[in-house]
């Protein structure tokens, strides 16, 4: 594919995905990220491509980041809630209060210190409750790569919390 059949393929089909992912996220700044984002794909792999049958690649490519876009801000979300406490309980006395909010800052600060592949293969497992199977598959890597990068987040975790 050259320059000439990609700009045409770009000008054919960027308004459709990007209504398409619209459709599947309901959000329009997204919806233009995670088109924009995909044609960027096609194009740094368009020597694999055939123009011929780019659509219904366009359209799976584009499910498949809807999808992942998802997990990804589910996930953050998870976190965040997690994270944060209820302000009405006063149960507890001003020493646990100020322990756990140490508590809380380092682990923080030792997610932070992860790189993204352990953060969130640490998450998914922590968070989502994934076994290590289930995130090789999600992620597209091997299980033992999962289990390499939970081992590099325990070990981050482990130095930033002792």
């Amino acid at each position: 594919m050259d320059k000439a059949e990609f700009k045409h393929i770009f000008d054919q089909y960027f308004d459709t995905i990007r209504c398409f992912v619209y459709y599947r996220c309901g959000d329009k700044e997204t919806a233009s990220d995670i088109t924009q984002d995909l044609f960027m794909k096609v194009w740094e792999k368009k020597e694999q491509l055939d123009p011929r049958t780019i659509k219904p690649l366009l359209y799976k490519m584009a499910n498949d980041q809807v999808i992942s876009d998802y997990r990804k801000t589910l996930s953050q979300r998870n976190y965040a809630e997690d994270m944060a406490i209820e302000r009405d309980n006063q149960t507890h006395s001003p020493e646990e209060q100020m322990q756990f909010e140490e508590l809380k800052q380092q682990y923080a600060d030792a997610l932070n210190a992860m790189n993204e592949g352990q953060r969130v293969a640490f998450l998914m497992s922590r968070n989502d409750e994934l076994k290590y199977t289930e995130i090789s598959e999600r992620l597209g890597i091997s299980v033992k790569a999962v289990e390499k990068r939970m081992t590099a987040a325990l070990k981050v975790l482990k130095l930033k919390l002792l």
